[in-house]
């Protein structure tokens, strides 16, 4: 039987640079697919090619066995091809019903709207992928898991036969990832074939039937479900062997740096109460709402506290802006590194400096030469793969633009250093020598707070583990006593009552 979707000999080039180099592959009905390598490696490109998106400069793609000379987006839709990209493309002034009817709905401009149908559409497409989200709410006041969400139910109601998947999990939690899981056993029953993206290996391990690495371009190989381990594939997505990036606890070095006593907000924190000492991780586990992130909100004074107290050092602080936070050392990598870590239109050189700026001016005026020296030597020290300080950020490969995110911050020295997400949606290089950096910077003192969704990393990089429910501690666990089983029945344990 002739493969669903297929792409012959690929070849595309920008501005010189071979993207894609004679690649091949192909995708069969009820599969899943997977299609890994660093970020670099023509991922994207050759999505973009099956998609319609780019036009290649030679090759070959059919459909059910039949050749389509010219792809376009248009005739991909009619095709059944859809695809799920890191980055929602949400209209944020539309409700999530209006942006679901955008790409489902069709008929002309004087087309009257069924509100009510329109609404119990979205309703019935989100609960399919595991969500209750309001179709009225605007998609602007979505998080990132649920916008996620609300695109993989609007490719699901274009009755798509060839899904594509890049990232799909980058941003959910272990319990929304299960039922991500289970969508895709649905959709495999009824046909459909799935290219699915990702850079944790344990998912693909799980759930592809196939995977095919990608390298500077090039397809190395492809491998039927459990040909290949764990580490064969880590070479030869990194084209070298590479050890294992999880730190060996080292546990606290230094006496308390920070301490929230019964921390409450009107972002809905509750009698939140902890303490971080100087050299130490402290993970952060919970689902999707469960208060992570309006915490690290609340420590860097985006939602200042309206109630309870923090200490530094043993003083009480009040943090009323992030002007403050930074004031008194603390700093913070947000999790939406695209709209919030980094500023894609600035050079690199002022995205490290941003945070930091009295170190390179003078009497109000800037210092370019000293931009560039800060810039200079932490692309050197977290080995970012840049050509210049002086390119856009934009132009990095997503790893490459966290560790610019970590610079900023590092750039001011921080006693308490938050990061949300720290490697969401980096490939397994980059995302070892984050591990790697965070570790050295524990070992220098700093104290930091760990948010992340992958059990598996939490467990691996912190010294304790606080597990946050419906804006609430729900328990602190040492690294000894910490499994996954623990954390997921405090995460879990009135939903399972």
């Amino acid at each position: 039987m002739a493969p669903l979707l297929s792409a012959q000999l690929i070849t595309k080039t920008f501005a010189g640079v071979r993207a894609l180099r004679n690649v091949s592959f192909e995708l069969r009905r009820g599969e899943v697919h997977a299609l890994i390598g660093e970020n670099g490696a023509g991922k994207s490109t050759l999505i973009k090619v099956m998609t319609g998106a780019v036009q290649p400069d030679s090759g070959a793609l059919a459909v059910s066995g039949r050749a389509v000379p010219l792809m376009d987006p248009a005739a991909a839709r009619s095709l059944g091809i859809a695809a799920i990209y890191q980055q929602p493309a949400l209209f944020p002034h539309l409700s999530v019903a209006e942006n679901m009817a955008l790409a489902l709905e069709s008929g002309g401009a004087l087309r009257r709207v069924r509100w009510r149908e329109m609404n119990q559409r979205a309703t019935a497409l989100i609960a399919r992928v595991g969500g209750a989200i309001d179709p009225d709410r605007l998609a602007g006041t979505l998080s990132m898991p649920e916008q996620q969400l609300v695109e993989i139910a609007k490719a699901l109601g274009a009755n798509a036969k060839a899904l594509i998947m890049d990232e799909p999990t980058a941003s959910l939690t272990h319990r929304e990832t299960e039922l991500l899981f289970d969508v895709i056993a649905a959709l495999r029953r009824d046909g459909v074939g799935i290219i699915y993206i990702s850079h944790r290996l344990e998912e693909i391990a799980s759930i592809a039937d196939r995977v095919t690495v990608l390298r500077d371009g090039e397809t190395i190989a492809t491998f039927q479900k459990g040909e290949a381990s764990r580490q064969q594939l880590i070479a030869l997505i990194a084209g070298r062997e590479m050890a294992e990036s999880f730190r060996e606890g080292q546990g606290a070095t230094g006496g308390a740096v920070l301490e929230v006593r019964r921390l409450g907000s009107p972002s809905g924190l509750r009698d939140i109460s902890f303490s971080l000492r100087a050299g130490e991780i402290l993970g952060f586990a919970g689902l999707v709402g469960s208060g992570r992130t309006r915490l690290a909100e609340a420590l860097f004074g985006l939602t200042p506290a309206d109630s309870g107290e923090i200490l530094l050092r043993g003083r009480s602080v009040r943090i009323g802006s992030p002007e403050n936070a930074i004031r008194l050392g603390i700093g913070y990598v947000p999790e939406d590194r695209r709209r919030h870590g980094v500023i894609l239109d600035m050079p690199v050189s002022a995205n490290v400096s941003l945070a930091n700026l009295k170190s390179v001016s003078h009497s109000g005026l800037l210092r370019s030469t000293e931009e560039r020296r800060l810039a200079e030597g932490y692309v050197a020290r977290l080995r970012i793969k840049a050509p210049s300080v002086d390119i856009d950020t934009a132009t990095l490969s997503g790893g490459n633009q966290q560790k610019v995110a970590l610079a900023r911050w590092l750039a001011i020295n921080p006693l308490v250093l938050i990061l949300d997400e720290p490697t969401q949606g980096v490939d397994v290089g980059s995302k070892a020598e984050i591990h790697r950096l965070i570790a050295d910077l524990a070992s220098r003192g700093v104290a930091i707070v760990m948010i992340s969704s992958e059990l598996a990393e939490v467990l691996a990089m912190s010294d304790r583990i606080a597990v946050m429910r419906d804006g609430a501690l729900q328990g602190l666990l040492g690294r000894e006593e910490a499994t996954q089983e623990k954390i997921m029945s405090l995460v879990l344990e009135d939903r399972l009552a």
